[in-house]
């Protein structure tokens, strides 16, 4: 089964600093149903925390795990979630993709 997973180029706000812009990769992403998936997220500038985002159609989205430590790594069932040691990149890995995750994965900041 082909899954369809994108992700979104997103313009992010941090208190006291002015608009900034986060570079997501990739942008759009068809995988079978199995494969593994990895997103990645980066700016210019420092981050006091993270966040990873999964939206379907018709819903909101939904956090799938905030980033607080540099270097932190999260885990949860398939999913793998990293925060760069100096916080201005992050990557976010499912692996063994399945239909309940086709959606469109975001990160904020």
């Amino acid at each position: 089964m082909l899954l369809k997973l994108s992700v979104l180029l997103l313009w992010n706000q941090v208190a006291r600093v002015a608009t900034q812009r986060l570079e997501q990769s990739p942008r759009f992403l068809s995988i079978q149903e199995g494969q593994d998936f990895t997103a990645r997220c980066s700016s210019s500038t420092t981050f006091p925390q993270l966040y990873w985002y999964r939206q379907v159609p018709r819903e909101g989205p939904v956090i799938l795990v905030t980033l607080v430590k540099s270097g932190e790594v999260k885990e949860q069932k398939r999913m793998t979630a990293k925060f760069g040691e100096a916080r201005k990149n992050s990557s976010l890995f499912i692996a063994r993709a399945q239909p309940g995750d086709a959606g469109i994965y975001f990160c904020a900041g």
